[in-house]
């Protein structure tokens, strides 16, 4: 994530870092259970989509070097793929093993913005 060399918190660096790795586990639980049911991934769809916005929204951010705005505009992003992840669980004929792979993928992105005050005192 190049985001982690605009930032000298070392705090920030560590939570960047978890969240590039958690995207990257989401998409692998994803895929895997897609897999199990004999489709093939795509890589693009409403949900991959926002995802990836999310992520070019990130990317303009690349070039401050102000912590606290690159912190807020991943903030922003995680609350957004948390309104995904609650209209995706919402819809009724979800298989249970997948709505359980989301569930799991929305409670940690429910933990992340739980915790931004501390990662707000850490850009203070």
């Amino acid at each position: 994530m190049k985001v982690i060399h605009n930032v000298e918190n070392d705090s920030l660096k560590s939570f960047f870092t978890e969240r590039s790795e958690d995207r990257g586990r989401f998409a692998s639980q994803m895929r895997t259970q897609i897999l199990r049911f004999g489709e093939t991934p795509k890589e693009s769809g409403s949900f991959t989509g926002t995802m990836h916005r999310n992520g070019m929204e990130f990317k303009t951010l690349f070039t401050s070097n102000d912590e606290k705005v690159i912190l807020e505009e991943i903030i922003r992003g995680e609350k957004a793929s948390l309104e995904d992840y609650n209209e995706i669980i919402s819809e009724t004929d979800i298989p249970e093993n997948i709505k359980t792979v989301l569930v799991s993928h929305r409670n940690s992105i429910k933990n992340v913005i739980n915790n931004v005050p501390k990662m707000e005192e850490a850009v203070a």
